[in-house]
């Protein structure tokens, strides 16, 4: 008996010392953002020493520009031209402007007027495993530099944003999250930013949603360069699938995984083109697709109104379909 508590001890004392390893070292980057001109709040952190910071973009905006709200009470959010405070955890405050946001992925980049800040360290999101140690640090209901940990949950999820569009690919996790986290960093046992914290489902329990760091590294230099995000729209709704390496090598495929289509939209490029719901995507344009996030970085605003060859599998069989992608956001699109 002795000998089975001191192994449990020993255990809970490792898993606390990874996460107050973690917490240590990603807690300096983390913020909370005052909006001036209705008083609502959020998270964010730290990703460059010269004042970048990402968050979400139902923080910096006002909701009421956006359909099927996650958290209706959630902060009222900032107008076009409002200005926004910044407050460290050593106290330090700073004005801050809101460089772009995107809300088809929920994600914001805003600029403190400061240089030599603590900048967060990012990790890579498609290595992360089901069950691993999820950590969020945030400002929830108020209560400043807030930590709670748990697990990834699952992965290859699918949430909707503020914008009406699904955000892919989206980490579950059980970490408790509070109105106020939103936009704070999800962060691995080496305190590695994998994430950024979104959505809770309302009345679930252990229901928490983040945006991969992976996709936030792909959309927040193009905010800085253009303020906002042009992206080629298919009219698809996917997950990720993996193929057996036999398969994969049988059909001649350069990855063991892809994009399956759960949904295709009516009069939508990929309707037109001949896609199908179980199809599985594995090319476009002649690169290899095994991810969501493989797909999204290839519709970029370089693939808008340009035929594409996109490979698919169907019931064993290789297909290649030509698709022209138009401008996510288009009005024809709705």
């Amino acid at each position: 008996m002795n000998g089975t508590r001191t192994h449990d001890a020993a255990l809970l004392d490792a898993y606390s010392q990874a996460v107050v390893e973690a917490v240590e070292k990603a807690n300096p980057a983390v913020v909370h953002l005052t909006v001036g001109d209705s008083g609502g709040s959020g998270s964010g952190f730290l990703f460059t020493p010269d004042g970048f910071i990402l968050t979400n973009s139902h923080v910096v905006r006002n909701p009421r520009e956006y359909r099927g709200a996650m958290n209706p009470r959630e902060y009222r959010g900032a107008r076009n031209g409002s200005r926004l405070e910044v407050t460290l955890v050593d106290g330090r405050r700073f004005a801050a402007d809101l460089v772009g946001d995107d809300p088809d992925t929920d994600l914001a980049v805003v600029r403190a007027h400061e240089s030599g800040l603590p900048a967060a360290t990012l990790g890579d999101s498609d290595a992360l495993r089901v069950g691993q140690i999820a950590i969020a640090i945030g400002n929830p209901l108020g209560f400043q530099c807030t930590v709670t940990a748990g697990v990834v949950s699952a992965l290859g999820r699918s949430l909707r944003s503020h914008s009406g569009r699904l955000i892919d690919n989206v980490i579950q996790t059980d970490a408790a999250l509070n109105p106020g986290n939103s936009g704070g960093p999800l962060v691995s046992s080496r305190g590695e930013v994998i994430g950024v914290n979104t959505a809770i489902i309302l009345g679930a329990q252990g229901l928490c949603f983040s945006t991969p760091i992976n996709t936030a590294q792909y959309v927040a230099p193009r905010l800085i360069r253009d303020g906002r995000i042009r992206r080629g729209w298919l009219g698809i709704g996917g997950q990720n699938m993996k193929v057996a390496p036999h398969a994969a090598h049988l059909l001649g495929l350069r990855a063991d995984a892809g994009v399956r289509i759960v949904s295709v939209e009516r009069g939508s490029p990929a309707e037109r083109a001949g896609m199908r719901e179980g199809d599985l995507i594995v090319e476009f344009d002649g690169n290899a697709i095994s991810s969501i996030d493989d797909l999204h970085m290839r519709l970029d605003d370089r693939s808008i109104g340009v035929a594409a060859e996109v490979t698919v599998i169907r019931r064993s069989e290789r297909i290649a379909l030509r698709a022209v992608p138009r401008e996510s956001g288009d009005p024809m699109n709705n």
